[in-house]
């Protein structure tokens, strides 16, 4: 790998990617480390690297490693963090200072992505579903650092939609009130994650992934500081019934409350919950919807690319 500066580097291929103008795809560290159980989640993690590359467009895993944060992890490197799961540190915009001065295995949240990507000059990022407000969050006031970090770092994010234990509906006022663009992919309705539909109604569609490119192509000419969310709903034949996940949620939820479960620890609480409860239903949806998500973005970088 190369260094970008003494706490960032690039691997070969990535470089030699930004270098030439070629297209580069961001993906996250934490749906491997606090997402999936292993072996999947490393398996998930190639396969969608593998789905990038299909689309001619360089996937770049984002990590953090014997203290640096490496953008464009090796196989060997995903296996590590693989491996790691739980143990890894969930890292991030306030972990990262701590987590790299201490020489930590860091695995990248949707917010520290960003950040890494928009240092390296990488504009396009796929993962499952951004974070948000908690439900119950105007108590708790339990609200993802996503939401900020998408109000102003320039990269596009490409998701299906917000996480399904979160109150989308105030997720997306927040959203609003930061000027970040949610921009429903071929639906007019926000995703809800495992299900394509979740009643919240969106302002903005586009249905090809040169509309989606031409939309950042205009945002950065107009110099926005913030990001864009493109909402993909999951693949119609990977969908969950909305009756059995809501269910799953309510039942994770009340685990969650009767544990003291709260904090950064909540989520992949949750997600094992539902995926347990579900007998793996949830956690082949999430696979099947983190795949889309990488193939659509591959392409709205490769029409980004073509101008």
């Amino acid at each position: 790998m190369k260094e970008l500066n003494q706490y960032i580097r690039l691997s070969n291929e990535v470089r030699d990617a930004l270098q030439c103008g070629a297209p580069v795809v961001s993906l996250e560290t934490t749906i491997i480390s606090h997402g999936m159980p292993y072996p999947q989640n490393v398996e998930t993690a190639l396969a969608v690297e593998d789905d990038i590359r299909r689309r001619g467009v360089i996937p770049a895993t984002i990590g953090v490693l014997d203290g640096k944060i490496a953008v464009g992890l090796s196989r060997e490197e995903i296996e590590r963090i693989g491996k790691e799961g739980l143990r890894a540190t969930k890292t991030s915009r306030r972990d990262l200072p701590y987590v790299l001065a201490k020489g930590l295995t860091g695995s990248m949240t949707v917010t520290a992505t960003m950040i890494a990507s928009h240092l390296a000059g990488i504009s396009f990022f796929a993962t499952g579903g951004i974070g948000g407000v908690h439900r119950q969050g105007e108590n708790t006031m339990d609200i993802s650092a996503d939401l900020q970090e998408l109000s102003h770092t320039p990269v596009a994010v490409i998701c299906s939609g917000a996480k399904s234990i979160l109150d989308i509906g105030r997720t997306l006022e927040y959203l609003e009130t930061g000027g970040v663009p949610v921009v429903g992919y071929q639906t007019d309705e926000m995703p809800a994650f495992y299900t394509r539909e979740s009643g919240f109604r969106l302002p903005m569609r586009v249905d090809t992934p040169e509309e989606a490119a031409s939309l950042f192509r205009i945002a950065r000419a107009l110099s926005y500081p913030g990001g864009m969310v493109v909402a993909n709903p999951v693949p119609p034949e990977d969908a969950m019934d909305s009756e059995t996940i809501d269910r799953a949620i309510a039942n994770a939820l009340e685990d969650a409350e009767r544990e003291g479960i709260t904090g950064k620890e909540i989520s992949p609480f949750l997600l094992a919950r539902i995926a347990a409860e579900t007998e793996g239903d949830s956690l082949r949806s999430n696979i099947a919807l983190v795949r889309n998500n990488a193939r659509l973005a591959a392409d709205i970088a490769l029409a980004y690319a073509k101008g």
